[in-house]
C-alpha cells in the first residue's frame, strides 16, 4: 500500500483540514521486483558469458563493454569507453567493418559473422567474429549498435593450417614432380594430375571418357600384390609404398613407386602418389649387370691365378726337386761345375717361385681373401729369425748386420707368418740395394702416441715400431710415392741393375695395414734408406711356444732302418714328379707304391695298408679330395696319415684339403728335405688321427 497526506490552510494561513489518500501499489511493486530480478539475471548472463558484449553509438564510440573484454583482450573496459572501437581493428580489416557498420546504421539491418582482427593490449591481434544489431529510439531511428565479440583464434588457426595444407597439396597436384590420382577400391580413377597422365601415356580426354582404370593399367602379375595392399589399406587407412608396373597406352611398361592413403575413414576415396622409377630401375639393372660382370671377372681372375699357379708349380716341382736330388747325390756323384750349375737352377727356380707367391698374395689381399691368424708372438725371436734368413746373402756382399732390441719386449697378437714375410721382404730389399761393405740395422722400439693429450698418463705403449735401416743407394724424393704401387720399378730401364717384380713393398704395405698399422719411409740418395712399420700394441699373454728359427730350416735327415723300411703310397699322375719324389724317397730308405689316380690310390691303400699316403689333388678318374674322403670313411684306413702334395696354392684350396681329411698340406714345388721331415714327423707320431 501507499498513503499520501496534505495539510489544507485558509486564507489567513491557518490549517483547517488534512486531506489524504491511500493507494494499493501491490502490482507496481511486483513489476519492480520482477524488473530487478530480470536485471540481475541478465547481468549475470552478461558477466558470465565467454564472449564480449558491446554497445556503441552511431559515431563508433564505445558506450559499454562487458567484463569479458579484459579477459579476451587484456584491456580494462573503462580504457576504451568513449573511444572509437575502430582504433582496435587491424587496418587491413577496416573496410569490412565499415561495410558492416553501414548495413547497421544506414540500412538498419542486422549483420552476422563478420570476422576481423582485434588488437590485444600486448600488441598482437586476436581473430574475432561479431554479430551486430542496430538499436532504435522510440521514434524508430537508429541511435546505436550492440553486438557480441567471439574469440575464433583456434578456429582461424585450423582454417589457415587447412588452407596451407590444401595449397601445398595443390602445388604437388599441379607440379610435374610426382603423379597424383584419386581412385576407390573398385579401381575407378576420378581425377589425376598431368604428371600421372604423362607417366602412363594417356590424355585428359581418355581420363574424362573413363578409358583408364586400375584394371587395364596393371599387368596381371601385379594384381594379387595390389589387392593385398588395398586390403591392408582398408583396415589401416594407409600403407607403405610399394613398387609395381603400369601399362602405358602404347603397350610398354613403366616402373613406378605407389603410395596410397584413404582420404577419410568414412569415404572409400583414395589418393595415390605415383613416382616414375624407370631411371632408377634401369640404373639398378645396369648396376646388377656391372656387379655380375665384376664378380665374373673376379672369378675368372681367381681361376686364372689358380690355374697359372698350378701350371707353373707343377714343372717347378720337377725342376727344383730334380736339382735338390742331384745336389744330394741321389742320382750319382757330380763334379764341381755340375754342382754350380745345379745351384744356379735352384736359385732361378726359387726366384720364380717367389714371383708366383708374391703375385698370388697381392691378388688375394686385393680381393679380400686373406684372413690373418692372430696369435701371441714373441717379437725378439721373430726379428732375430728374420735377420738370420738373409744372413748368407749379406755375408756374400760383406754387409754388416746389426739388431737393436729393447729389454722386456711384450708378446703381441699378430699374424706371425705374415709379419715375418714383411720383415724378410724389407731385409731382402736392404741387402739388394746396399753395396758391398755396407751396413743393415734392424731396430725395434716401443712408441707412445702423443697425439692424445692424455697419452702421457697411459702406462702401456701405443704401438711397436720396427725399422730396417741401410747404407744403400737411397731413393730420390720424387720416387718415394712409387714404391708401394704394384708392378712399379723405380729403375725400369732395359739395362736396369736390380731385378724384382715390384710387388714386395706392395705386400709389405697391405699386410701391415691389415694389422691396423702403417708403413713409412725416409731416404736420401747415396746415403741410405729407413723403412719403418708401426703395429698397434695389442699385448698378448706370454707365449709358451718355442719360437721359429730359420737358421736350420731342416734337421739332419736320418734314414729308416732297412728291416723296418716304411711303406709310402704316392698318388701322383705327373711322371716327372713321380720320378723325382720316388727316386729321392727310395734313396732315403722308403718303399714306394705308385697310384696315378684316386681310384688306384684307394685300391692300393686297401690292399697294401701303407704307413703314409702322399696325395696329389688334381688327378684323372678321381681327384685327391674325393679319394681322401673315401679313405677316411673306411674304418680300416682311417688312421693312415695323408699329406696333400698339390700345386693348388690358394687359401680356399688349403681349406678344402683339410675339410676332406688330410693331415698336412704342402704346396708344390715342395722341398724334398721338407717332405722327408714331414714324413718322419708323422711316422714318429704313430697315430696322428688321434691328435685333436
Amino acid at each position: 500500500m501507499r498513503d499520501e497526506f496534505r495539510l489544507v490552510r485558509n486564507r489567513e494561513g491557518n490549517p483547517v483540514e488534512i486531506v489524504g489518500y491511500i493507494a494499493d501499489i501491490s502490482a507496481r511493486k511486483q513489476i519492480e521486483a520482477e524488473l530487478a530480478n530480470s536485471e540481475a539475471k541478465y547481468r549475470g548472463l552478461v558477466e558470465g558469458a565467454n564472449d564480449t558484449i558491446w554497445l556503441s553509438d552511431i559515431n563508433k564510440t564505445l558506450i559499454y563493454l562487458s567484463p569479458q573484454f579484459k579477459k579476451l583482450f587484456g584491456w580494462d573496459a573503462n580504457e576504451w569507453i568513449g573511444k572509437p572501437f575502430t582504433d582496435l581493428v587491424h587496418p587491413d580489416d577496416l573496410p569490412f567493418i565499415e561495410t558492416d557498420r553501414k548495413q547497421n546504421i544506414e540500412l538498419s539491418k542486422k549483420s552476422n559473422n563478420v570476422e576481423f582482427r582485434h588488437r590485444h593490449r600486448d600488441g598482437h591481434y586476436v581473430w574475432v567474429r561479431t554479430s551486430a544489431t542496430p538499436i532504435h529510439s522510440d521514434e524508430g531511428q537508429v541511435i546505436g549498435v550492440q553486438g557480441i565479440l567471439s574469440d575464433i583464434s583456434e578456429l582461424k588457426q585450423a582454417e589457415i593450417a587447412l588452407q596451407t595444407s590444401e595449397n601445398r597439396f595443390r602445388q604437388v597436384f599441379t607440379s610435374n614432380i610426382v603423379g597424383v590420382m584419386f581412385t576407390d577400391f573398385s579401381g575407378q580413377i576420378f581425377d589425376a594430375n598431368d604428371r600421372f597422365l604423362e607417366i602412363i601415356g594417356y590424355t585428359r580426354e581418355d581420363l574424362n571418357a573413363e578409358r583408364i582404370n586400375w584394371i587395364n593399367l596393371t599387368p596381371i602379375e601385379h594384381i594379387a600384390n595390389d589387392r593385398k595392399a588395398m586390403a591392408h589399406l582398408e583396415c589401416y587407412q594407409a600403407i607403405d609404398p610399394w613398387e609395381k608396373e603400369y601399362y602405358r597406352q602404347d603397350g610398354s611398361r613403366v616402373s613406378v613407386l605407389v603410395g596410397v592413403a584413404l582420404l577419410s575413414e568414412t569415404d572409400s576415396t583414395c589418393v595415390c602418389v605415383v613416382m616414375d622409377i624407370s631411371d632408377r630401375k634401369q640404373y639398378e639393372l645396369q648396376l646388377k649387370e656391372t656387379n655380375e660382370n665384376l664378380a665374373r671377372a673376379t672369378r675368372l681372375k681367381d681361376e686364372f691365378l689358380a690355374n697359372m699357379s698350378h701350371e707353373l708349380r707343377t714343372p717347378l716341382n720337377a725342376i727344383l726337386g730334380m736339382a735338390e736330388g742331384l745336389q744330394d747325390l741321389v742320382f750319382g756323384s757330380l763334379n764341381e761345375r755340375q754342382i754350380r750349375a745345379l745351384q744356379t737352377i735352384s736359385r732361378s727356380g726359387s726366384h720364380l717361385l717367389e714371383v708366383i707367391n708374391d703375385i698370388l698374395d697381392v691378388a688375394k689381399i686385393e680381393s679380400g681373401q686373406i684372413e690373418l691368424n692372430f696369435i701371441p708372438t714373441a717379437i725378439a725371436p721373430l726379428c732375430q729369425s728374420s735377420l738370420t734368413f738373409i744372413k748368407q746373402q749379406a755375408l756374400k756382399k760383406n754387409i754388416q748386420l746389426e739388431i737393436k732390441l729393447p729389454d722386456n719386449l711384450p708378446d703381441l697378437s699378430i699374424d706371425e707368418r705374415r709379419i715375418r714375410q714383411v720383415l724378410i721382404n724389407l731385409l731382402n730389399n736392404a741387402v739388394k740395394f746396399t753395396p758391398a761393405g755396407g751396413r743393415i740395422t734392424l731396430e725395434v722400439s716401443l712408441k707412445q702416441d702423443n697425439t692424445n693429450s692424455d697419452s702421457a698418463k697411459i702406462a702401456s705403449p701405443s704401438y711397436l715400431q720396427i725399422a730396417v735401416i741401410d747404407t744403400g743407394i737411397g731413393i730420390a724424393p720424387e720416387n718415394i710415392n712409387k714404391l708401394f704401387q704394384p708392378f712399379i720399378q723405380i729403375d725400369s730401364a732395359l739395362n736396369r741393375q736390380y731385378t724384382g717384380t715390384g710387388l714386395g713393398l706392395v705386400l709389405v704395405k697391405r699386410i701391415v695395414e691389415l694389422h691396423g698399422g702403417q708403413v713409412g719411409v725416409t731416404s736420401e740418395l747415396g746415403v741410405g734408406s729407413r723403412f719403418t712399420i708401426e703395429l698397434p700394441c695389442i699385448v698378448a699373454a706370454p707365449s709358451l711356444s718355442v719360437p721359429e728359427t730359420q737358421a736350420e730350416p731342416y734337421p739332419e735327415l736320418s734314414q729308416p732302418e732297412q728291416e723296418a723300411s716304411p711303406l709310402i703310397l704316392l698318388a701322383e699322375d705327373n711322371e716327372v714328379n713321380i720320378n723325382t719324389i720316388a727316386s729321392y724317397l727310395t734313396v732315403k730308405g722308403y718303399r714306394l707304391l705308385i697310384a696315378k689316380n684316386g681310384l688306384e690310390a684307394i685300391e692300393l691303400a686297401e690292399s697294401e695298408k701303407p704307413e703314409l699316403i702322399l696325395m696329389d689333388i688334381q688327378m684323372p678318374e678321381m681327384d685327391g679330395l674325393e679319394a681322401t674322403q673315401k679313405i677316411r670313411r673306411n674304418p680300416n684306413l682311417a688312421d693312415i696319415p695323408i699329406v696333400a702334395l698339390t700345386a693348388l696354392a690358394m687359401d680356399s684350396d688349403r681349406d678344402r684339403c683339410f675339410a676332406a681329411g688330410v693331415d698336412e698340406y704342402l704346396t708344390k714345388p715342395v722341398k724334398l728335405k721338407q717332405l722327408v721331415t714331414t714324413i718322419q714327423r708323422f711316422l714318429k707320431q704313430g697315430n696322428p688321427r688321434m691328435v685333436s
